[in-house]
Formats: C-alpha cells, sequence, structure tokens
C-alpha cells in the first residue's frame, strides 16, 4: 500500500467508526472528575472497561491512597495500555488526562451531559481533555486496523493529576520506571503543534494580625488590611512584568494572578488571620528559584512595613517550564504535515502560556509536543469556564491526523 493510500484507508476507518468514537467521548464525559475534591480512580475504572471493549488492556496502577491524600486529592489510579508491534522501532506515548476543574457556575447545559448540539458537545473536560482519550485511542485503533506497524510501539497514557501539577500522574509512572518512551505526544489543540510551554509557581501566603472587636479595632491589628497591601505591591510587580518578553512564538511575559483568597471570622470581628494562593506564570528564559525569591522578598518586605504582622509562605507547586528537545523534530514534521493535509492550512510550532505535563516527561530527555483535538484558542473551548464545549469536527480532524502520524513514525 503507497503511503496516500495508507492515509486514505486511515482516514476512512476514523469516518466509519466516528460515531463509535463520539459515544466513547461522551461515556467518560460523564463520569465526574472534579479536582478538587479529586475522586479519580472510578473514572479510571470506566476508561479501562471501555477500552477493554476494543482489545486494550488497560494497566491500573492505583497512587497509594496516603500520598493522594496527602497531596491533597482523594484516588488517583493511572492508566498505561501498551500496543507493542515488533522489535525495533521507537515507543511513542499518547498522554491525557482526566481530572479537571469543578464546573462553576453559569452553564446553560449539564456540564456532565455530554450534550451534542450544532455540531458540538458541551460539557466538562470536552476540549481539555477527556477529547484525547478519544482521539488517541481512535488514531491507535485505526493505525492497528489499516497500517498493521511491524516494529516500534505505542503507549496510551490515561492519566489524573495534571491540575494539581503531575507528580502523581505522569511523573509517577516515570519515577517509578513503568514507562520510558522515546517519543510523546500530548493533549492539546488541532490547530497548533506546541513545543514549550511556560512554568508555573504556585503558593499560599498566610497573613497574621491579632483579632479584636470592631468596635475597639485599634484592639488589633488587620490582616485583611495587611494583605491588601501585600496584594498591591504583587500587582505593582505584575505591571513590571508586563516589560519582559519571551522569544517563543505564542508567549508574551510572565505574570502574576491571585486565585483564591479566604479570612476572618465574622462581620464584627477585626480579621486576624487572612490567607490567599497566587499562580506566577515563568517564561521558558526566567530561573524559577529567582522567582521564587524575588515573589518572597516582596511579601516579607510589604509585611514588614505594617506594624504587628506577620506572614508565612507556602509552596504549592513549581512546575518547570517545557523548552524543546532536538529530538522532537519527527514528531513537529509529521503532524505539521498531515495537519495540512486533514485540516487545509498550515499548523504552526509555537509555544503556549499554559503549563502542561509534557514537561515531565522533557525533564527526563524525552522529546515531546502538544497536539490533540480542539479549537484554535483555550478561549473558544471554554475550557474552566461554562458551557465547555468541542466542536465534533475537530476530534474527527485531530483524530486523522495522529493516525497518520503515528503510521509515518512507526511504518
Amino acid at each position: 500500500m503507497t503511503p496516500q493510500a495508507s492515509y486514505d484507508a486511515l482516514d476512512a476507518w476514523i469516518d466509519q467508526h466516528f460515531d463509535e468514537e463520539v459515544r466513547f467521548l461522551q461515556a467518560l464525559v460523564r463520569v465526574p472528575t472534579d479536582t478538587p475534591p479529586g475522586n479519580n480512580a472510578p473514572h479510571a475504572e470506566r476508561t479501562a472497561e471501555l477500552l477493554k471493549d476494543f482489545g486494550f488492556d488497560a494497566e491500573k496502577h492505583a497512587v497509594p491512597a496516603a500520598d493522594v491524600q496527602a497531596y491533597g486529592m482523594e484516588s488517583i489510579t493511572n492508566l498505561i495500555v501498551r500496543r507493542p508491534y515488533g522489535t525495533g522501532g521507537k515507543t511513542i506515548a499518547l498522554n491525557a488526562h482526566g481530572d479537571v476543574v469543578p464546573p462553576g457556575e453559569g452553564w446553560t447545559h449539564d456540564p456532565y451531559g455530554a450534550e451534542i448540539v450544532n455540531g458540538a458537545m458541551y460539557g466538562r473536560a470536552t476540549a481539555v481533555s477527556k477529547s484525547d482519550f478519544a482521539s488517541f485511542t481512535f488514531a491507535v485503533r485505526a493505525l492497528e486496523a489499516v497500517a498493521r506497524p511491524a516494529q516500534g510501539a505505542v503507549e496510551l497514557h490515561f492519566t489524573y493529576d495534571e491540575e494539581f501539577g503531575g507528580e502523581l500522574g505522569p511523573g509517577w509512572l516515570l519515577k517509578k520506571g513503568l514507562t520510558q518512551p522515546d517519543l510523546m505526544i500530548a493533549a492539546g489543540f488541532s490547530y497548533e503543534v506546541v513545543t514549550a510551554h511556560n512554568g508555573c509557581l504556585q503558593m499560599e501566603v498566610t497573613v497574621h494580625g491579632k483579632m479584636a472587636h470592631a468596635a475597639v479595632p485599634h484592639t488589633g491589628v488587620d490582616a485583611l488590611q495587611g494583605a491588601v497591601h501585600i496584594l498591591n505591591a504583587l500587582y505593582a510587580q505584575n505591571d513590571e512584568y508586563k516589560k519582559i518578553t519571551s522569544n517563543v512564538a505564542g508567549i508574551k511575559h510572565p505574570y502574576l494572578n491571585v486565585g483564591r483568597i479566604e479570612g476572618g471570622t465574622n462581620t464584627n470581628v477585626v480579621p486576624g488571620k487572612v490567607s490567599f494562593k497566587l499562580d506566577r506564570r515563568m517564561i521558558p528564559e526566567e530561573n524559577p528559584v529567582e522567582v521564587e525569591a524575588a515573589i518572597r522578598h516582596t511579601i516579607t518586605q510589604a509585611t514588614a512595613e505594617r506594624a504587628g504582622l506577620s506572614v508565612e509562605i507556602k509552596r504549592l507547586l513549581l512546575a518547570n517550564a517545557m523548552t524543546p528537545l532536538a529530538g522532537n523534530q519527527p514528531l513537529v514534521d509529521a503532524i505539521q504535515k498531515h495537519a495540512q493535509a486533514v485540516i487545509g492550512e498550515p499548523v504552526p510550532a509555537v509555544g503556549t502560556p499554559l503549563y502542561t505535563d509534557v514537561r515531565l516527561y522533557v525533564e527526563r530527555g524525552i522529546p515531546g509536543v502538544i497536539y490533540g483535538a480542539g479549537p484554535r484558542t483555550v478561549l473558544e473551548s471554554h475550557a474552566k469556564r461554562a458551557d465547555e464545549r468541542l466542536q465534533l469536527e475537530d476530534l474527527r480532524r485531530a483524530t486523522k491526523v495522529i493516525a497518520r502520524a503515528l503510521r509515518d513514525l512507526l511504518v
């Protein structure tokens, strides 16, 4: 079979089985994986059950409960499906995560209904990234039905710790020596292949003052006013970050977000303790140690400017930026070639301001890229917002691109 005939046959197989692929994704979306609280083992069990119908044996790797609970989640079972084709060749891992942020408010569709309206499927994780459980699974099924590679292997890595940083997802599988692929592709969007991404530092800051009756506030130390002073200092730094630019296409500058704040005991009490959580995105050119030291200095300096305050600073997450490894070029070339053919337009290789689990593979010398089923932008997908959705044609196209790329890399 000529290469073009093989590509055409892969496309035809995917078209013939596309309704089945959509039903598979609907079944995955209908099992909630809100993180927090992070009770994700039931979804892994359901996924393994569905994969068995395709003749795929999913290894279930349960992370010890004590480790998961100390981490702040309830249960994690990571899955590996190994598909060996023969001696020699590369082992290519395809990784997607099943854990997602809770739906939040404002939905006009059931966030776990997987309802299809005007060619789009609505639901939490339809775009990020249960969609790529489907695209990766059906790409491999198409590959085996049509191309029948005689060397190399594919592994499906379906993991459940992206929202908390990945250390008990792919990081745990890699650390335990359960997998060591040669190349990897992680869940992404269809109109770009991502080769670099930001790093992320998350911290919890607790400001301590002294509680007092609101009728005699001078007898206390207002922790909320202290927190506001610290936040103003941090936001001033945020303006300075805009002057630092990255050389990576698709990435602009560092930035900081304070996403949660809580404290106080009642309306008529001067708050004695206030805590907030911040997220600092780091461009690939930045040094994470220097970034953390600078933030700690800003916080402690601002605290010292207010009498009676003290502060605790706790690091929650340090995710390094992803920088391209030279060995990723075959992945980039194959995906760009077939995305151009399937979608009908060039697909650029760019960086993204997000941070992902790919860095955990890259840090261990495994070249990787990000590509999968999704729209042109995070905004279009409504990821982490109400009414997250996936255009089903993007799912179909991404499945074809991945199947064709695997054919080139393995056959």
